[in-house]
């Protein structure tokens, strides 16, 4: 096999903490290295907290694996300035094309809408997003990233848990307030505290193979049903950087997972889908089955946190995994880090399960019912997906039956004990209401073009529409810790009208938008008084 990437490789270096004793304390340990980890650890230090984090590897992921990163991932890493070199060498695309034996049944736009920074989404190697999360730590002295430090042993005791690490120079120990467990699906730590996961397991095996060619095909995502190449199975195209291209097949049930594994095994098929004459080299094979499943809860005695691929699992269709994990640790990392400052009480923290288990369900429920389409499992269920794939050719009402994989959206928080509810006399439509993560629009903002996401996160916002506006109100909230207020039409300008027609603005409306861009509460005329009770039930001072 042949690859473009050369995985860099990271030293081991002596801590001052393998030589501590008492052993050394920290605010946060981090364990696990990949891209959930890495982000919350950048997101920690942005908002003041120190971490240290473990990784029992000496460089980042090989593969494609997840490949798939969504507009709100890229929104999510905009704010630890990693968003751009994502976009920089991926793959841009938006449109996306449904096959059914040799013929194209329907194509679909994931963003339709214009005015937002980011596209739909960027395909890219999981190793890239990795690579730069870690260049971007090595320049913030926040973060102890260490290499090479296996966590044997996480326990509690009394206030603070107590982690135990392998190293190439021995063992040694240190305590912590608060552990993130990030540590991957199989997660040796969930294992080890006994704390299982259930769902579903499916037993189709797919096989991912990575190739590297010279080919026209667009940049768009490709499904076939039951293709002339691969009779009775599924197959997915997506075109990657460096010339690579990721093909996901269907295998079935019971498929030798070794031969597959095997390049004289899979050649015959890449050559039956692209035709002979396409020349190509292997990068990378993967042979998987997948689960479907959860924690029950993603919080085990307070303060060993559970995050990622850890607290929950989902199939690959419909780019659910890394994009739900990283939608997951914004939702922790801002609660966490207000807790750590005395800003909010522990039972905040309670709100990241009952949250993210809202998203984890969403993610598992869409995740299932794409593999349930994707792989019939009787007769009837075949008749039923082959009937809405010939329907959907030509009938639009039956498009929206066929699930080649719901692709992954930001979680709604609706019903959240955050949110404020809205008032029923301000006539507010279901567009930006609590609960929903904000829309992007283009600004102004001192002379030159900007966005709007970027003026949100790490810290709420009150966003106001800057006509009628209370200037007495606006300076007392100004002295609101961990609140910013911004006033359109003084701070920003709406130069194109999106902020008004996507937030429904009326003179003096205004938002309370929470540190991770979720909506917290909105009113048409607000007050200094509502404003605060918001604040403060955003917090969770209303759960003690």
């Amino acid at each position: 096999m042949v690859t473009t990437y050369k995985n860099p490789v990271y030293e081991f270096r002596h801590s001052p903490d393998q030589d501590a004793q008492p052993p050394a304390h920290h605010p946060v340990i981090i364990v696990g290295g990949g891209p959930t980890g890495l982000y919350c650890a950048l997101d920690f230090a942005k908002q003041g907290i120190p971490t240290v984090v473990l990784d029992e590897d000496n460089t980042v992921s090989f593969g494609s694996r997840a490949l798939c990163f969504s507009k709100r991932t890229l929104e999510i890493l905009d704010r630890v300035e990693c968003g751009q070199p994502v976009v920089d060498k991926g793959v841009t695309w938006q449109l996306g094309k449904v096959f059914f034996h040799d013929r194209q049944v329907y194509e679909f736009n994931l963003l339709p809408e214009d005015g937002h920074e980011r596209p739909a989404f960027v395909n890219i190697q999981q190793y890239y997003p990795e690579e730069y999360l870690v260049n971007r730590i090595q320049k913030t002295p926040a973060i102890d990233l260490r290499w090479q430090s296996k966590v044997t042993q996480v326990r509690r005791q009394g206030e603070h848990v107590i982690i135990t690490v392998q190293t190439p120079e021995g063992q040694y120990t240190m305590t912590c307030d608060y552990v993130l467990v990030a540590d991957g699906a199989n997660s040796p730590i969930r294992e080890s505290l006994g704390l299982p996961s259930t769902g579903q397991v499916f037993n189709d095996t797919f096989l991912i193979a990575d190739i590297l060619m010279k080919a026209d095909f667009p940049t768009e995502r490709w499904f076939w049903f039951d293709p002339p190449f691969h009779p009775g199975q599924s197959v997915l195209l997506h075109k990657q950087p460096d010339g690579c291209w990721r093909i996901d097949f269907q295998l079935g049930a019971g498929a030798d997972r070794h031969a597959w594994k095997q390049p004289e095994k899979v050649r015959p098929l890449i050559q039956a889908m692209l035709g002979a004459d396409i020349e190509f080299e292997f990068e990378w094979l993967s042979v998987y089955s997948f689960r479907c499943r959860r924690m029950e809860s993603f919080i085990h005695e307070q303060r060993i946190l559970f995050v990622g691929d850890a607290a929950h699992q989902v199939s690959p269709f419909g780019a659910r995994g890394a994009n739900g994990a990283l939608q997951a640790a914004e939702n922790l990392v801002w609660k966490l880090v207000r807790v750590l400052k005395g800003q909010a009480p522990q039972a905040l923290l309670t709100t990241y399960d009952q949250e993210r288990s809202h998203g984890a369900d969403e993610n598992i429920l869409n995740s299932s019912r794409a593999t349930d389409f994707i792989t019939p499992k009787n007769r009837m269920t075949r008749l039923f997906r082959d009937t809405v794939l010939e329907l959907a050719e030509h009938y639009p009402f039956a498009r929206p039956l066929v699930n080649s994989g719901r692709l992954s959206v930001p979680c709604v928080y609706d019903g959240s004990v955050l949110n404020t509810p809205d008032q029923i006399q301000d006539g507010f439509g279901p567009k930006q209401r609590p609960g929903l993560v904000c829309k992007d629009a283009p600004i102004v903002q001192g002379g030159k073009s900007a966005w709007l996401l970027r003026q949100l996160g790490d810290r709420f916002v009150l966003l106001v529409d800057g006509r009628e506006v209370n200037e007495a109100a606006i300076t007392e909230l100004a002295q609101e810790q961990d609140l910013t207020v911004l006033v359109l039409d003084r701070d920003i300008q709406d130069v194109e009208g999106k902020v008004r027609e996507r937030y429904e603005l009326q003179p003096n409306t205004a938002y309370l938008i929470r540190p991770d861009q979720h909506v917290a509460a909105r009113w048409r005329q607000w007050s200094v008084a509502a404003v605060k009770q918001a604040m403060a039930r955003a917090l969770g001072k209303e759960l003690v």
